[in-house]
């Protein structure tokens, strides 16, 4: 079982891809769950601007569940590769089980309290009166399925630590394939609307979450989810905690600026723009995996080979990651600049919100190949075990950079919602520039 899936052999550019291309794919696959239904429900006869507005403000909440998947998926899987690397194939099992005790748990609580605060948290958010409802009855089905969520996100990640890249993208095909299906079914042939594409949504995660189950209890997995394995161990949890902390604040800062974005949007330009921002973080979801696949693909291999001692291999694999993730997102920049009204009329064909996009667009994307430094920078100190420098740099670019900018640029000089989408490219050039300038500088250097 040692010799599966060694990644201190072959190409290393190689062994990034094998992974990172079925990872971009689950990702992209993954993605289409909440994206989807917001195209089907952009085209809602007669509703279709506020149906989208309401499923935009529900976004924080979908936001926060992938932070707690991340928090736990996403801080054991670099640890399990390193485990593996080493041959402690005993330490990998307990971090995993850990993990997923971990998952069910905060999974629980974060179901009570968002049932609970519904109401309040979506008017908090942005809501209106007409939007509300649409809001409401989708979150208030779509919470049902939080451990299904937390399940399938946050256990696919140790399928991919083992080296099985293709099945950690079957699991997902799967359930996007059952929800592309179950959608148009819930939506306009059963007329469910939007808790239609909620009940689709979380059929389709369950299932999801049964086959990642079934795997990391099967024959095939290197090291298997067991009882054993899942009883709660203080260290090992504080070890994944940490190091899942920056995949954690960085979804949390990303809920947290949709919030102040949403809020300031409907001060500054009302719902439309709301539906606008909707868009937005619809397309950025999808433009940003495979950076994210290629970036996650690169972490068990450089994990894997920092356990095994092979540092050469490492400032190979951080090479191919950065250079790679800077060229794709030149060639998305470019795109979108120049035909930002295919990308709107994915989710919507209202004359309104394609006037106000197109200029919204070009200004927020503006230098996106700056945060492929971003997730290339704190990926290799993920992968590498450095948890403090991944949780500085994912507060840096969003709490404290973009969360002020949004509340203050509005202000400026009349600039109202453009200075709400101008926040996001200052933050780009400011924390992109600086995570992986330190990374190279206190990390690259010294391996």
């Amino acid at each position: 079982m040692e010799n599966i899936n060694d990644f201190s052999k072959g190409s290393v550019a190689k062994n990034i891809m094998n992974l990172a291309v079925p990872m971009t794919v689950a990702q992209l696959v993954n993605v289409l769950y909440n994206v989807v239904d917001r195209i089907y429900i952009g085209h809602i006869p007669h509703a279709s601007t506020e149906a989208l507005t309401g499923i935009g403000l529900a976004l924080p909440v979908i936001t926060m569940i992938t932070a707690f998947a991340n928090l736990f998926g996403m801080g054991g899987a670099p640890l399990c590769s390193i485990a593996r690397g080493a041959g402690d194939t005993v330490r990998a099992e307990k971090i995993m089980g850990n993990a997923f005790t971990m998952l069910l748990v905060s999974g629980g609580i974060l179901m009570a309290v968002s049932y609970l605060f519904k109401e309040p948290m979506l008017y908090l958010f942005g809501a209106s009166d007409v939007t509300y409802p649409y809001a409401n009855a989708y979150l208030s089905v779509y919470l049902a399925g939080t451990l299904f969520v937390m399940v399938s996100l946050g256990m696919n990640n140790f399928i991919n630590s083992q080296g099985f890249g293709k099945m950690g993208m079957l699991t997902v095909l799967v359930g996007a394939v059952l929800n592309l299906v179950l959608d148009p079914l819930f939506i306009f042939v059963l007329h469910m609307g939007v808790q239609g594409a909620a009940v689709a949504t979380i059929i389709s995660q369950g299932v999801s979450a049964l086959y990642v189950l079934g795997f990391l209890r099967g024959r095939r997995a290197i090291f298997r989810l067991n009882k054993k394995a899942m009883r709660p161990d203080g260290k090992l949890i504080r070890e994944i905690t940490g190091l899942g902390l920056s995949g954690f604040v960085m979804s949390v800062t990303n809920g947290a600026v949709q919030i102040v974005c949403n809020a300031m949007l409907s001060r500054y330009g009302g719902d439309l723009y709301v539906g606008v921002m909707t868009v937005i973080n619809s397309v950025r979801e999808i433009i940003t995996m495979p950076v994210n696949g290629l970036t996650n693909g690169a972490q068990p291999v450089i994990g894997f080979n920092y356990g095994a001692g092979e540092t050469k291999r490492v400032k190979k694999a951080i090479r191919f990651m950065g250079i790679s993730c800077v060229i794709f997102t030149c060639i998305i920049w470019a795109a979108l600049f120049f035909f930002p009204q295919v990308f709107i009329h994915l989710f919507n064909n209202e004359p309104e919100l394609l006037k106000a996009g197109v200029p919204a667009f070009r200004i927020y994307f503006f230098g996106i190949f700056l945060m492929a430094l971003q997730f290339a920078g704190q990926s290799a100190f993920v992968a590498l075990g450095k948890s403090r420098q991944a949780v500085f740099f994912s507060l840096l670019r969003k709490a404290i950079i973009v969360i002020p900018l949004t509340l203050f640029l509005p202000m400026v000089g009349n600039l109202g919602v453009n200075g709400v989408f101008l926040a996001e490219p200052i933050s780009n050039l400011i924390g992109g520039a600086a995570c992986f300038a330190t990374m190279i500088i206190t990390v690259y250097r010294k391996l």
